[in-house]
């Protein structure tokens, strides 16, 4: 058994090359799975807006059957979405436990 260390390890968990003051007052993202993880909730929080301002037309009176199938078709596009992020987000944290344990 080799002390070598694994590449693949070192990359999980390295950190990005930006520095946290040069990413805003929002924070920023210290290693690439909380990037990838702030990227997919920005993905969703965008979606749930554009949802909201359809629905939100929908209560002010425009309740025609095309509005109503955009808003579905929308509410369809999210649920995906949602579901992709969480996919993924799962089995690259499993991916990442693996090969931990694996060190």
């Amino acid at each position: 058994m080799s002390n070598s260390i694994n590449p693949l390890s070192l990359m999980a968990t390295a950190p990005l090359n930006t520095t946290k003051s040069a990413q805003g007052s929002s924070g920023g993202s210290s290693s690439w799975f909380e990037a990838m993880a702030d990227a997919w909730g920005k993905t969703l929080d965008s979606e749930a807006g554009r949802i909201e301002e359809m629905s939100n037309d929908i209560s002010a009176g425009n309740d025609r059957p095309e509005a109503i199938t955009a808003l579905t078709a929308e509410t369809l596009k999210f649920s995906f979405l949602s579901n992709s992020s969480h996919t993924a987000l799962s089995s690259v944290g499993t991916a990442l436990e693996t090969m931990a344990r694996k060190q």
